[in-house]
């Protein structure tokens, strides 16, 4: 069986000329930037490939001030520029510079820039509490059907449309959500990208532009958000001054890609059916299918499914589902203990407890915060009139079946609300090394499931890159053909488990 690399490794796929690119990947918790490398084909060999070099990595995460949970944007920015130092560095040991940067991050979070081109305050981060007493204010003047069939978008409080309604003071400003305000601060221009675009609940999901409509309503400023562009479309080229402190030539470019994480994710899952269906799995996991159309139904919006764009157009139609946070948090609660199994150990346990033991409710709000962890899922299970016990690997192997399980049933409601078959599950992300959850997710879809990529944003992000500076060619399909045929991936079906060649 070929093994899955570790997140740290390098990942290749073909690619049939030469260039470096700068690939900025941001979540709520970390950073890094990568550098992408596409190798040239020798004559005569096989293909060429892209690799990936994590030159630098930071934390991130929100601070308290002033009673307000907020991003230290300044500091991101700061290790943004260290980062593009160090891949600018790269590049020049080995003889090379970087030709494009992208950027991506989370979703709906912004930052509000007056007309000088100041950032006005620190942005606030989705955690935080201030919207509460906004969404009823935005639903008495929008219901939430109305928004559904206009934006495609699940309902969730901390929605940018949300965040907005509880901004004082909107006048003279304007909102670049996260990796279009990086940008911004690069280049000097303001651009919003499609797919960040599309998670802000003011976005048309038919028509692909800001719902003016719905900002009318709302007496949102009909300039507030800069103009749409793109995957693959240049924002701009870096100010002087971001050249002369990280190294990178003046004429280097800043390229939208999918500056939703999973955007990028999903342009890298190395598909080569179109009855795929992904999960990235990660802290959290999104589950769906790739449409070229919104659903719009009641019964999409009664299922809490969200319709955000894509790459190239695409709908990404997916719902949120728990994520590996679950075991993460066990095992930080156990390690405080004294326990501290190894991942490796843990899992190992949980595969050999047999089938059929106690399930609980992975979405369920009660585990979003840290703190006692295995005793509330304990305490789940019991609700549920099931007895689990305190032994790691139980612990372990419920959150894995409950895991699986709510894929399975989220990958049915695609199926039934989208009107299509679904063959093949691909797993990317960090979940795709656990082969537990990936045998677990097979069984319980009756589906075959590939793993991999582990770094499917990064290479989604480059890839983007690269072909927008014309060194790979083609649409999603040649590009995820590219993912397929030239990196390590694994199989797994009900009954057992073999190799992707």
């Amino acid at each position: 069986m070929t093994p899955i690399r570790d997140a740290r490794s390098v990942d290749t796929v073909s690619a049939s000329a030469g260039a470096v690119f700068a690939a900025i990947d941001i979540g709520a918790s970390s950073g890094r930037v990568i550098v992408g490398r596409t190798v040239p084909a020798q004559a005569g060999g096989a293909q060429g490939t892209v690799t990936l070099e994590v030159v630098h990595r930071f934390p991130n995460g929100v601070v308290e001030s002033g009673g307000s949970l907020r991003w230290d944007f300044e500091g991101l920015l700061a290790e943004v520029l260290v980062g593009l130092a160090a891949a600018a560095n790269a590049a020049s040991v080995a003889g090379e510079q970087i030709t494009s940067i992208g950027i991506d991050t989370w979703a709906v979070d912004y930052g509000l820039v007056n007309d000088a081109g100041d950032l006005v305050s620190q942005p606030f981060s989705y955690r935080d509490e201030r919207t509460e007493s906004a969404v009823a204010r935005v639903h008495a003047a929008l219901p939430p059907e109305q928004l559904y069939a206009t934006t495609g978008l699940q309902f969730l409080p901390f929605n940018t449309l949300y965040q907005l309604a509880s901004e004082p003071h909107l006048d003279g400003v304007q909102a670049l959500l996260i990796p279009d305000l990086i940008a911004f601060f690069l280049t000097g221009e303001r651009r919003t990208e499609a797919t960040n675009a599309s998670t802000t609940g003011l976005f048309d999901a038919v028509e692909g532009t800001w719902a003016t409509a719905l900002m009318a309503a709302l007496e949102l400023p009909s300039a507030l958000f800069p103009p749409v562009i793109e995957p693959g479309e240049v924002t701009g080229r870096i100010l002087p001054e971001i050249a002369q402190r990280t190294g990178l030539a003046v004429e280097t470019l800043v390229v939208a890609v999918g500056s939703h994480d999973t955007a990028s994710a999903v342009a890298a899952v190395p598909a080569v059916e179109p009855d795929f269906a992904y999960i990235s799995s990660g802290t959290w996991s999104l589950v769906g299918v790739e449409l070229d159309r919104p659903v719009l139904t009641p019964a999409s919006q009664a299922a809490n499914f969200t319709n955000e764009r894509g790459v190239d157009g695409t709908i990404r139609y997916l719902r949120n589902v728990g994520g590996l946070w679950l075991l993460s948090e066990c095992q930080r609660e156990w390690a405080a203990a004294g326990q501290g199994p190894g991942l490796a150990e843990l899992l190992a346990a949980a595969a050999a407890l047999p089938a059929g033991g106690p399930q609980i409710n992975c979405d369920d709000a009660q585990f979003i915060a840290p703190g006692r962890m295995p005793e509330r899922i304990r305490a789940a299970a019991r609700a549920g009139g099931q007895l689990l016990s305190e032994d790691p690997g139980a612990v372990a192997r419920c959150i894995m079946d409950s895991l699986a399980a709510g894929y399975a049933r989220t990958l049915a409601d695609a199926e039934r609300l989208a009107g299509r078959t679904i063959g093949t599950v691909h797993i990317v992300g960090g979940g795709s090394q656990n082969r537990l959850l990936c045998q677990l997710t097979a069984d319980a879809t009756g589906k075959p499931v590939v793993a991999g990529p582990v770094e499917a944003t990064a290479l989604g992000n480059v890839l983007v890159q690269a072909r927008a500076s014309g060194q790979v060619a083609g649409g999603l399909a040649q590009l995820r053909e590219l993912v397929n045929g030239s990196l390590p991936l694994q199989r797994y079906e009900a009954a057992g488990v073999s190799a992707v060649s």
